[in-house]
């Protein structure tokens, strides 16, 4: 195990793809077996220094980013360890990337849905935070493919959790018993779950509650994934994509609204449109994107970009029944993009993630840090939510794109500040896009977790008294509350 000190070593484990400042830790550790995890947190504990777990570091909530104490870096314990075709399941260690189980999983013949922007994010980080992405709209997030776990406890002690085995009592109480047989009793909290498609805004909680479900998406808090195993599915045969441009923005709307509907509950054997993934761009991400991708069309209201799995059997049937809802929707279909096959389906996925990446050089050329919304509201109040945040922003005179996770009712409002009043501004804006959110029946965060930077807007949206019973769970579990200082709760706050 590699144990580091220096300044210099440190240096990229003090931040990630937040750019959080202010990131300090006193040693790195770099294990490579869950025992020398173990080993570290048996000295943390013992030293009373926190611990922040660091992945890829890929995160945008400050989650990776340490102030004090140790760090200990997931990267080599990076092992597919079997493939199960038969069984379609896959086990592997935290620090695998989640690229790298894609193309070997699709080697067999089988398929791992989840997919976050970022390709080069670890699957243990992925876990971690309950990462979801554009096939959440299909498949789920990341927790509805975890079937079994390893954690490591802050003492030391580790739980093997599988799914199914353990629930919570008629008291709302997971009993655990760890490897060396010490008893955990841990009271799930009590908050009622907003209605929304996509929610990391704290614990997971429902009645009654698998345990492994404490934690996924859990944030490094309450214990280190040191072996996952992750159910698959079959590959599919193939795929029918496209990216659809329109005039008005209310038939868009339209659109998106009946492809919700008709993929609701339908197999690929009904021969009927049913997306795996529906993507949103508003007119101003169109403009970025062009920087890219000259072809992208102008005087656009916005696009859509939607995937459908297909067999060679319902290929054409497809076509045609996605093409008929199109023109009920008034598209340019003809100026659109279409493709069944996998080299121009990549160029569409490139396409897709053409905008972050110039999102991230208008900032950069700005010298100005982006704000960026991650909140998902009710489905009947989406689209009146969408227009509150378009009149604010349009308002404000702040350069802004929206784009994302429509068909979830999740999008991503890019705040694009250009001097420091008008990023006072856009974060004062973010505020007002919270509040909104809440008072609609939706989360603060969708996707991305709370980390550092949205523990406030939690405790905006759960009160003191959903804290405190988000701290009891904690504490059950790290009494010492060493773990993942800082996440969720504030850099504040202290077990």
């Amino acid at each position: 195990m590699q144990v580091k000190t220096q300044v210099e070593d440190l240096q990229n484990y003090l931040t990630d793809a937040s750019n959080m400042p202010g990131g300090h830790a006193e040693r790195l550790f770099v294990p490579e077996t869950a025992d020398e995890v173990a080993a570290v947190l048996r000295e943390a504990t013992e030293a009373g220094a926190s611990v922040t777990i660091s992945g890829a570091r890929t995160g945008t909530v400050g989650g990776a980013v340490p102030f004090g104490g140790y760090v200990i870096s997931l990267e080599r314990l990076n092992k597919i360890k079997t493939i199960d075709k038969a069984a379609m399941k896959a086990v592997v260690e935290p620090g695998v990337l989640l690229a790298d189980l894609q193309t070997a999983v699709e080697a067999e013949g089988l398929y791992y849905p989840p997919d976050p922007t970022e390709w080069s994010c670890q699957i243990g980080g992925t876990v971690a935070t309950n990462a979801s992405g554009a096939r959440s709209f299909k498949y789920g997030a990341t927790r509805e493919f975890v079937s079994a776990l390893t954690v490591v406890l802050a003492d030391g002690d580790a739980l093997k959790l599988r799914r199914g085995e353990v629930f919570s009592n008629a008291d709302g109480r997971v009993e655990l018993t760890t490897e060396s047989g010490k008893k955990i009793s841990a009271k799930v909290p009590t908050y009622k779950r907003p209605n929304v498609r996509k929610n990391v805004s704290g614990y997971f909680n429902e009645t009654p509650l698998d345990a492994i479900d404490l934690f996924i998406g859990s944030e490094g808090t309450l214990g280190v994934i040191t072996e996952i195993e992750l159910r698959l599915v079959p590959k599919p045969e193939g795929f029918f994509s496209g990216v659809v441009f329109f005039e008005k923005h209310g038939d868009l709307l339209g659109f998106v609204d009946e492809v919700k509907a008709v993929s609701k509950g339908n197999a690929l054997t009904d021969v009927r449109a049913s997306a795996s993934l529906v993507e949103y761009f508003d007119d101003r991400a169109l403009s970025f994107i062009r920087e890219k991708f000259p072809e992208t069309l102008e005087a656009m209201a916005g696009a859509v970009y939607f995937e459908q799995e297909t067999t060679a059997e319902t290929e054409d049937d497809l076509f045609e029944a996605w093409n008929e809802m199109l023109e009920r929707h008034g598209a340019d279909i003809d100026r659109s993009w279409f493709t069944t096959t996998d080299a121009d389906r990549e160029k569409l996925r490139a396409f897709r993630h053409a905008l972050p990446v110039a999102v991230n050089e208008r900032v950069v050329r700005n010298k100005q840090k982006k704000i960026g919304t991650d909140m998902a509201v009710p489905d009947e109040n989406f689209a009146g939510f969408l227009k509150f945040q378009k009149e604010m922003l349009d308002a404000s005179g702040i350069d802004y794109v929206i784009f994302g996770h429509i068909g979830d009712c999740h999008l991503h409002a890019n705040l694009l500040p250009k001097t420091d009043e008008e990023a006072t501004r856009s974060r004062h804006i973010y505020g007002r896009f919270v509040a909104q959110s809440i008072m609609l029946g939706g989360c603060v965060s969708a996707e991305h977790g709370i980390g550092k930077l949205k523990s406030k807007y939690l405790y905006v949206a759960m009160g003191e008294r959903y804290l405190n019973e988000m701290a009891e769970l904690k504490k059950a579990f790290d009494p010492k509350g060493i773990l993942g200082r800082g996440n969720m709760f504030g850099l504040e706050y202290r077990l």
